[in-house]
């Protein structure tokens, strides 16, 4: 390394540490997160000091220089988290998405199955019915199904439960009479 590389690097070095704490309070904000703010300072000054030691190109204003990179590091990153954000939030569960076109043979074992877990839910006793529409259709937590119903946690958790297992009995039939023929 020449002499001239060697001030330079200390330059970089002093112009980084005396600014760092800066650069960080700069980007997050932008990041929303102080410890990715800490992440994308580093990122800049490893560009920082990559892009200064060629010998083609000087840089006036250094600290301007590095800010500009931290702005641009920070703002790629969060684009970059709001468009995988995005695109998680497109992504709905199965039974959200349309459904393909089916058989007759196929939607006729559907409405069968369908009807199956329609009279199984019906024959549940009013307690355990409750807990597992509230749950599975509602979106209600098990505490919340607790309260309503005036019952524990447990309780819940074992209504459901001993339901589920239920309407999987009767599918698992339904399906396995569907194979026979």
């Amino acid at each position: 390394m020449t002499e001239r590389a060697l001030k330079r690097e200390t330059l970089h070095a002093a112009i980084f540490v005396e600014h760092r704490s800066a650069l960080i309070e700069y980007a997050a904000p932008i990041l929303g997160c102080r410890a990715r703010a800490e992440d994308v300072v580093q990122e800049a000054y490893i560009r920082f000091t990559q892009n200064q030691d060629t010998a083609t190109r000087r840089i006036d204003r250094p600290v301007a220089y590095l800010y500009r990179i931290v702005r641009n590091l920070s703002f790629d990153w969060a684009r970059r988290q709001s468009l995988e954000q995005a695109r998680q939030s497109d992504e709905r569960v199965w039974w959200m998405q349309p459904s393909q076109p089916r058989t007759p043979e196929q939607e006729a074992l559907h409405r069968h199955q369908l009807d199956a877990v329609r009279r199984v839910l019906d024959g549940l006793p009013d307690e355990s019915r409750v807990a597992v529409e509230m749950h599975r259709f509602g979106g209600y937590t098990m505490q919340e199904i607790a309260a309503r119903l005036e019952v524990s946690v447990t309780k819940v958790h074992g209504l459901i439960r001993g339901a589920m297992l239920d309407v999987v009995r009767v599918l698992e039939e339904t399906a396995g009479a569907g194979t026979d023929d």
